[in-house]
C-alpha cells in the first residue's frame, strides 16, 4: 500500500507513464474514422452515432474491463498478460487448462510486441503531421523529422529514463488540461453535441447503418488503445492511483475533446482534415504542435519501457534466452534498459515510418494486436473470475462473456483492415510467438537431456571415496535441482580433484513477481562436503548470485569470493535431425538462440575472474 502523502506524486506519474497511449489518441481516431480507409459521411446524425460508440467505447473496455475489473486480478501488485498467466498457472489444476491458458497468455505477450512497434511510429507522425496544416510546404519534412525524433527517442534510452521521466508527469497533465480546455471552448458554442452522451444514439447509428458502422468500428478503436496499459503498468503505481487519475482527470479530458471535435464537425464539416489542430486558434497552432509532439515522445517512450518489463519478465520465465539487462537507476529497480528490445524496435518502428509515410496509413495496421490482447486479457480474467475470485459459474459467463462479445466485434472490425497494413503486427506476432515457445520447448528438452545424463548426488559421493580433496569452495551453477551438474563431472574426469566445499546453486523463478529476502534462500548440508542451495526470485526480479550468497550467514555458511570458483556449463545445442521431438527447423532456432545467448556470467553478476567454463554438447 502507497502512503497518502505518495499519492499525489503517484498520481501525476501515473498520468505521465500510464495514460500516454490512450492521451495522443484524439490527435487522429475522429480524423480516421471519418476521412479513413473507410470514410464515413460528415452529417450531423453520424458524427452523433459516431461520438456516441466512442464515448460507450470507452466507458465500457476501459473504465468497466480494465479500470474496475481486470485491475482487481493483480499477481502481488504487478499487471499485465505474463502476471496474470502466472497468476493462473498456480492455480490450475489441470495440465490442459495449463497448457491453454500459458498459449494464450505468451501469445498477448507477442501481440504486445506487435502493438509497440507501432504505437511510437504512429503517434510521432499524427503530431508532427501538424506541421502540414500549420505550413503545407512543409509537409515533404514530415517523415524525415519523425524518423530524427525516433531516433533520438532511442538512442537516449541507454542513458535512463530517470531524469527525462521527472518531466513526463508534468507535460502530459498540461497536455491532458490543453485537450479538456480545447473540448470544453467548442461544446459551449456547439452544446448541442452532448446529446451524444445518450447510448440510443450509438445502438441507432448501428441498427440503421450496419455495414457502416462495423467499418467505423476498426477505427473507433483508436480511440481505446492505451486501455491495455493500465493493467500493464499497475505494478508502477498501484491501482488507487491509477484509478484517480482515471476518474478525476484523464477520462474527463479525452471526452471532453472528443466532443470538442465533434462539435466542431457540426459547424464545420471540412475541418476534419485534422479536427484535433483546427480546434485550436490560428496563433496557438505553434505551442499545440510543439506540446502534441513532446505528448507523443512521452507515449512513445512509455511504450518502450514496456517491452524492456515484458522481455525481462520473458527471460525470468524461461521464455526468451538470457539477455543483457542494464539496470540505469540506482533507486528505481523498474528502470531498466534492454539493448536487444530496444533495437530491434528501433528497426521496426523506422520501417514502419518509412514503409506507411503517414499516420493514416499505419492506422489500417494500429488496432488488430490492441483488441487480440483485449480479448486474450477477457479470456484469462475468466479463469481468474473461476479459480481465485470463485465466482459463480452463470456470473462469469454473464460478464466476461458480454465483454468477449464486445471484443470479438471491435477484432472482426480490425480483421478486414489486413490487407491494408493490418497483416504487420499479425507478422510480428506471430514470430514473437514462434520465437517465445521454442525457447521454451529446446529448454524443456534439454532439461530433459540433462536428466538423462545425470548421475544422483548419493551416488555421486560413493563415487568420489579416495578422490583428493584440494583447500577452497567451488561453486557449480545447475538448472537441475536434484542431480549433479555435468560441469562437476568433466571437471572431475580432466582435473582428478575436488575443492573441500562443493556448493550446487539452482536458481528458480516463481510465478509471483518478487520474492522476500526470508523465502529467497534454501540450503541443505549434503554428505562428503556437498551443499544444495535453491535461489529463488520473482518474475520481475533479477538475480544476483553474490549478494544472495552474502545470506547465507544466516544458515552458518559464509562464501569469501576471492576463495571461491564458479565453474558453468557452457551448453551447445545440437539438433538431432531424426528424432522428431523437436521439428528441423526449429531446432535449429533453439540452436542459434542458445549460442548467442547472454552469457550466464553476466547475467548472475557473478566476478568474470572467479569463473571456470565447461563446454559440453547437448543433442535434442
Amino acid at each position: 500500500m502507497h502512503s497518502r502523502k505518495a499519492l499525489p506524486a503517484l498520481t501525476v506519474g501515473a498520468i505521465g507513464v500510464v495514460f500516454g497511449d490512450i492521451g495522443t489518441s484524439p490527435l487522429y481516431a475522429l480524423k480516421e474514422i471519418f476521412n479513413g480507409h473507410h470514410p464515413i459521411p460528415v452529417t450531423p446524425e453520424n458524427i452523433l452515432g459516431i461520438l456516441s460508440m466512442v464515448f460507450w467505447s470507452i466507458m465500457v473496455l476501459v473504465t468497466l474491463k480494465y479500470v474496475l475489473i481486470i485491475m482487481r486480478a493483480d499477481n502481488r501488485g504487478e499487471g499485465g498478460s505474463l502476471a496474470l498467466l502466472a497468476l493462473i498457472v498456480d492455480k490450475a489444476k489441470s495440465r490442459r487448462l495449463t497448457w491453454v491458458v500459458s498459449m494464450l497468455g505468451v501469445f498477448a505477450a507477442a501481440l504486445f510486441y506487435g502493438d509497440s512497434m507501432i504505437t511510437p511510429a504512429i503517434s510521432v507522425l499524427s503530431a508532427v503531421e501538424g506541421l502540414g496544416i500549420i505550413a503545407p510546404e512543409l509537409q515533404s519534412l514530415v517523415v524525415p523529422l519523425t524518423v530524427v525524433i525516433l531516433t533520438a527517442l532511442f538512442m537516449i534510452q541507454r542513458r535512463g529514463t530517470g531524469a527525462v521521466g521527472l518531466f513526463f508527469g508534468p507535460v502530459m497533465a498540461g497536455w491532458f488540461a490543453v485537450l479538456a480546455a480545447l473540448g470544453l471552448l467548442e461544446i459551449i458554442r456547439h452544446p448541442e453535441v452532448l446529446a451524444a452522451l445518450n447510448p440510443l444514439y450509438a445502438t441507432g447509428f448501428i441498427a440503421h447503418h450496419t455495414a457502416l458502422a462495423f467499418l467505423a468500428l476498426g477505427a473507433v478503436v483508436l480511440a481505446v488503445t492505451g486501455g491495455e496499459a493500465l493493467y500493464t503498468d499497475m505494478g508502477h503505481f498501484g491501482p488507487f492511483p491509477i484509478r484517480l487519475a482515471w476518474f478525476g482527470f484523464v477520462m474527463p479530458a479525452l471526452v471532453l475533446n472528443y466532443f470538442g471535435q465533434g462539435a466542431l464537425l457540426l459547424n464545420e464539416p471540412a475541418a476534419i482534415e485534422s479536427p484535433f489542430f483546427h480546434l485550436g486558434p490560428t496563433w496557438a497552432m505553434i505551442p499545440l504542435l510543439i506540446l502534441a509532439t513532446l505528448a507523443t515522445v512521452i507515449a512513445s517512450q512509455a511504450v518502450i519501457s514496456g517491452a524492456f518489463s515484458v522481455a525481462r519478465q520473458a527471460v525470468q520465465m524461461g521464455l526468451l534466452p538470457r539477455m543483457l539487462i542494464v539496470h540505469t537507476s540506482g533507486h528505481e529497480k523498474g528502470q531498466i534498459y534492454v539493448p536487444f528490445t530496444n533495437w530491434t524496435l528501433y528497426l521496426a518502428v523506422i520501417a514502419l515510418v518509412l514503409g506507411f509515410r503517414s499516420s493514416s496509413n499505419l492506422a489500417a495496421a494500429y488496432g488488430i494486436a490492441v483488441t487480440g490482447t483485449m480479448m486474450i486479457d477477457t479470456i484469462l480474467v475468466a479463469f481468474v473470475m473461476l479459480l481465485l475470485w470463485r465466482w459463480n459459474a452463470l456470473l462469469v459467463a454473464l460478464v466476461a462473456g458480454s465483454l468477449v462479445a464486445v471484443d470479438i466485434a471491435f477484432f472482426a472490425a480490425n480483421a478486414i483492415k489486413i490487407p491494408q497494413g493490418g497483416w504487420f503486427p499479425i507478422a510480428m506476432a506471430l514470430v514473437s510467438f514462434t520465437v517465445l515457445t521454442t525457447w521454451r520447448h529446446g529448454r524443456r528438452l534439454v532439461q530433459e537431456e540433462i536428466a538423462r545424463q545425470g548421475v544422483s548426488v548419493t551416488e555421486f559421493t560413493t563415487m568420489i571415496e579416495g578422490v583428493h580433496r584440494v583447500h577452497g569452495t567451488a561453486i557449480f551453477m545447475t538448472s537441475a535441482k536434484d542431480g549433479v551438474p555435468a560441469a562437476l563431472l568433466h571437471n572431475l574426469k580432466h582435473n582428478q580433484v575436488l575443492h573441500e566445499r562443493v556448493v550446487l546453486v539452482t536458481v528458480q523463478t516463481t510465478d509471483s513477481p518478487y520474492v522476500s529476502e526470508l523465502d529467497r534462500i534454501y540450503l541443505h548440508h549434503l554428505k562428503q562436503g556437498f551443499i544444495r542451495v535453491i535461489l529463488r526470485y520473482g518474475f520481475m526480479e533479477d538475480p544476483d548470485i553474490p549478494s544472495a550468497l552474502d545470506h547465507c550467514s544466516r544458515f552458518g555458511e559464509s562464501f569469501d569470493m576471492m576463495e571461491t570458483t564458479f565453474y558453468l556449463s557452457r551448453e551447445t545445442v545440437i539438433p538431432r535431425l531424426s528424432r522428431r521431438r523437436i521439428a528441423t527447423w526449429r531446432g535449429r532456432l533453439f540452436a542459434i538462440m542458445s549460442k548467442n545467448a547472454t552469457s550466464a556470467t553476466d547475467f548472475f553478476r557473478i566476478p568474470n575472474n572467479r569463473v571456470v567454463e565447461l563446454g559440453t554438447q547437448l543433442i535434442i
